[in-house]
């Protein structure tokens, strides 16, 4: 993940997932707002994430409640498997940080 993403550590935890195209964007136009999107960042590292993060959801039971009740409140489990990743690249960075 260091090779992937060298800023590891020297970034806030949103400058850190915007890096990654883990945070969400407004998709506005005028008076019209649409749902947020992730977009844009390392694609490389949004897909190894993402894999971490169904790995993660499977074996850690921390991520694994954090998944389900996300999940049952958004309605959509692809947007709590993405907000696992996030979490997932935050701790990393506060890893790489301390």
């Amino acid at each position: 993940m260091l090779a992937l993403l060298p800023e590891l550590g020297q970034r806030s935890p949103k400058a850190i997932a915007a890096l990654a195209g883990l945070a969400p964007f407004d998709n506005k136009s005028g008076k019209l707002s649409r749902r947020s999107q992730i977009q844009g960042g390392r694609s490389r590292v949004r897909r190894a994430l993402y894999m971490a993060a169904l790995t993660a959801i499977r074996t850690c039971e921390r991520f694994k409640t954090f998944y389900t009740a996300l999940a049952a409140r958004s309605g959509s489990k692809k947007l709590a498997i993405i907000a696992v990743a996030r979490k997932l690249l935050v701790v990393l960075n506060a890893i790489m940080r301390d």
